[in-house]
């Protein structure tokens, strides 16, 4: 396994992530508490804005991890990019049925893509701020 120079995520990169993902989560939920829509579908939205994240999350890490030499198993791997391919395809036909306009699709379309986008760089910094050098490590 080659041993890959890694920096830390600079504090800005680490903060804007951050506030990406408080955004796009807070603005789709914010939506969600405003819209005139019943609390079954307000449920059906938020339900796979969380999938989607932990979806996202999931293709990251298993991603990484093939990266960096750490074993994924196939099915695993598979199941990451497939939950998070149905995420994206449960809300496109959610909002291609609802009954709203289309500012209002595009909101929750751009507020969930924030969102899914920021959960990776977040996943992405949390690891990487945790990594130490193996040198540091093995005590060298």
């Amino acid at each position: 396994m080659e041993q890959r120079n890694q920096q830390q995520p600079s504090a800005a990169f680490v903060a804007a992530a951050w506030v990406a993902l408080l955004a796009g989560v807070s603005a789709y939920i914010i939506g969600l508490a405003n819209v005139d829509m019943a609390l079954n579908e307000k449920g059906y939205y938020f339900t796979v804005l969380m999938f989607g994240l932990f979806a996202a999350v999931s293709v990251q890490k298993s991603v990484r991890d093939q990266l960096e030499g750490i074993p994924v198993t196939n099915i695993y791997y598979g199941l990451a990019w497939f939950s998070t391919l149905l995420a994206i395809v449960l809300l496109t036909v959610g909002l291609w049925n609802a009954g709203l306009t289309k500012s209002e699709k595009g909101f929750y379309a751009m507020s969930f893509t924030l969102s899914l986008f920021a959960a990776i760089a977040v996943q992405k910094n949390t690891r990487d701020g945790r990594q130490q050098p193996k040198d540091r490590l093995n005590g060298e």
